[in-house]
């Protein structure tokens, strides 16, 4: 049974193992297995060729609707393959099991069709992919990207820290324009509304004094000496 919707418990993807294949470089390819039961499933992985490769886990038990991922490392090669074909295979076993089956404690023959098990088998073909292809997992391809994405993720937080600090000190300074606005408030209007109200009575009483200077009546001379009747 290939790796595709036909498997009555477990769905894999992607359908095949893509590496990319660089010598002396370790290259890896990360499987999703979905149980698609409401019962637990073991499964286990196999390969025709088991120097080369790295699996983990290479056995596990999935919880009802849960799913996981298998990291499978193609070990560092010396030489390339005949026309970049490889011939490697994996098979992918998978069976239920019982609530709460601990993986280090299943029965030796979990996955033998010879105890009574429904045993189900998934083949998964093997692909190399060359540098250029864009496509497959190299480790260092894997730790540029990490890297890749701590950087990113470091530039953000400084963005962030930077705005902040910026933002900050945006409202320190409006707090300090409000507080030289209050102590002006309180200061120089001062100030300037006493000299008003003492310029205020200046004008009240130079205003009185020309006021009542132009309401009196202006005062006529008199004569010292008054006429006489002549005298015979």
């Amino acid at each position: 049974m290939s790796a595709g919707g036909g498997n009555q418990l477990i769905s894999v993807l992607p359908e095949e193992l893509r590496f990319q294949f660089e010598l002396e470089k370790q290259s890896f390819c990360d499987l999703k297995v979905i149980n698609n039961t409401e019962n637990h499933v073991a499964f286990k992985v196999k390969t025709t060729s088991p120097k080369k490769y790295f699996v983990r886990p290479n056995t596990g038990v999935i919880q009802a609707w849960d799913s996981c991922v298998i990291r499978v490392t193609l070990q560092a090669q010396r030489e390339y393959p005949p026309d970049m074909q490889c011939k490697d295979k994996f098979l992918l076993q998978s069976t239920t099991v019982p609530p709460n089956s601990d993986v280090d404690e299943l029965p030796q023959d979990t996955f033998t069709k010879e105890s009574g098990r429904t045993v189900e088998e998934c083949k998964l073909r093997v692909v190399y992919l060359t540098p250029g292809s864009g496509q497959g997992n190299s480790e260092d391809g894997a730790s540029m990207r990490g890297l890749d994405t701590n950087s990113n993720q470091a530039f953000q937080r400084l963005k962030e820290e930077r705005d902040s600090a910026v933002r900050q000190t945006q409202t320190l300074q409006q707090e300090l324009d409000i507080l030289k606005r209050r102590r002006y408030r309180k200061g120089d209007p001062g100030f300037s509304f006493t000299f008003a109200i003492f310029v205020g009575l200046i004008g009240l009483m130079v205003g009185f004094l020309l006021n009542l200077s132009l309401s009196s009546p202006p005062i006529e001379a008199s004569s010292s000496t008054e006429s006489s009747p002549l005298m015979d």
